[in-house]
């Protein structure tokens, strides 16, 4: 028993399967949607040629019997523990062919399967159309400080409090800067970044606020969608985070000590600066790292480069910054970000979200 269903029902169902092949999948897909390729890339690559240089009739044949057994492994592992009740919804690039194969052959078995109109095409539209007008159901309580003031540590811990929180540095895995990209953790492309957006939305209450961090347009190499931006900089209410330089010059090399065992890096990203900075002041700030004279290097860094920056980003985009309310934490532990956390959602109104984290 098959059936055909909408983006809007997605949750209706037990699982969501992609059966595109894994590259189709890691470029973007559904979020919580398991990857059961009926065709593997290079499979689906040798039926591609085959179309066009032999016949659609050898290329169909081929490929049926690539489907098959493909389809028979994943019954044979993946899903051979599933229950009769068992509801799953099945997707692949437009819904035709491959989606309506491994539908087939799981309603035969007798699973309640469903196929997803339009397939991951149909996912992808719905997915632009509501990053363009979801965000004007919520208000963004947006964290804004210098670097190194410890933004998304207290993200994090106002999360843990129970607070709706959109972390769109750690969707990107970046952290908003030249310095900003993660060691061994490569950004997603925009459409993942894209996707994974839309599914915290879709399980924030429009009633309470969204904490987000103040961003630019641009995370590393990835667009926060205009929605967003427009929303944060035009109706946002915007909490000032402002601890002390020392703070912020030891909070930074907790979070970029990456850089400090290896040097070499640091120095290779200082040196896209050199437009901005000039070679003399590269050489010097390469000085700096060479004899680890970290503090040094990071206070200059702050003083020289990020601080002028950020508060000249700010302005633009917050006007009413200087009368937002100020916080800092203690010192840069844990346990400070997890009070002062508890303080701002106290001072707001939102104090009965702890409750919330207990329950979680």
């Amino acid at each position: 028993m098959t059936g055909i269903v909408t983006v809007a029902q997605l949750t209706a169902f037990d699982e969501i399967i992609d059966v595109r092949t894994p590259s189709e999948f890691a470029e973007d897909h559904v979020p919580g949607a398991v990857n059961l390729p009926v065709l593997y890339d290079e499979e689906r690559a040798h039926v591609g040629t085959l179309y066009k240089q032999a016949s659609p009739f050898v290329a169909k044949r081929v490929g049926a019997a690539l489907v098959s057994r493909n389809i028979a492994e994943h019954l044979e592992k993946r899903l051979m523990d599933k229950p009769r009740e068992w509801r799953p919804l099945v997707y692949c690039w437009r819904g035709g062919k491959r989606s309506g194969a491994m539908a087939h052959i799981l309603g035969e078995i007798g699973w309640k399967v469903a196929r997803l109109e339009g397939g991951y095409k149909a996912y992808r539209r719905h997915v632009i159309e509501a990053l363009a007008s979801l965000p004007q159901r919520f208000s963004f309580h947006v964290i804004c400080g210098p670097t190194g003031s410890g933004k998304s540590r207290l993200l994090a811990a106002l999360a843990r409090q129970g607070a709706q929180v959109l972390d769109l540095e750690a969707l990107a895995a970046h952290r908003g800067s030249v310095l900003g990209s993660l060691p061994d953790q490569p950004q997603p492309g925009q459409k993942w970044f894209e996707s994974q957006i839309w599914a915290a939305l879709n399980r924030f209450d429009p009633a309470a606020p969204v904490f987000v961090e103040g961003e630019s347009k641009k995370i590393g190499n990835l667009r926060v969608p205009e929605a967003i931006i427009q929303r944060m900089w035009q109706a946002g209410r915007v909490i000032r985070l402002e601890p002390p330089i020392g703070q912020r010059v030891a909070l930074l090399q907790e979070e970029y000590r990456h850089f400090l065992a290896e040097p070499e890096m640091l120095l290779a990203r200082l040196a896209c600066l050199r437009e901005l900075h000039g070679e003399k002041r590269i050489a010097a700030w390469k000085a700096l790292a060479g004899a680890g004279r970290w503090d040094e290097l990071v206070l200059d860094l702050l003083e020289k480069h990020y601080d002028p920056t950020y508060a000249r980003s700010m302005a633009r985009h917050y006007p009413a910054l200087d009368e937002a309310p100020r916080f800092a934490p203690e010192d840069i532990s844990p346990a400070a970000f997890e009070a002062l956390a508890r303080q701002i959602l106290a001072e707001n109104g939102y104090g009965h979200l702890e409750s919330r984290a207990g329950g979680r």
